[in-house]
């Protein structure tokens, strides 16, 4: 089982807004905004259900980034 390091805090990603050019801040794994009770549901299994085929074979993390700055949100794949 691999882990996200963004996720476990052993890293930071630091991304650059594609619309302004400013940093982003990191708002969390995307399976967390699915519903209230998702961020307690197991990690392997809400990567079964998000529709992303590289997430199930957990190679990679999706994270929702946020620009402070437009507002612009999108969504970084981190590597396990």
């Amino acid at each position: 089982m691999s882990e996200c390091p963004v996720c476990n805090g052993f890293r930071e990603a630091y991304l650059l807004c594609s619309n302004c050019g400013e940093p982003m801040m990191e708002s969390g794994r995307l399976m967390d905004f699915y519903d209230d009770y998702s961020p307690y549901m197991e990690i392997d299994l809400m990567k079964m259900e998000d529709g992303y085929p590289d997430t199930n074979s957990g190679q990679k993390c999706p994270h929702v980034y946020r620009c402070p700055v437009c507002n612009q949100e999108d969504i970084f794949f981190i590597k396990e």
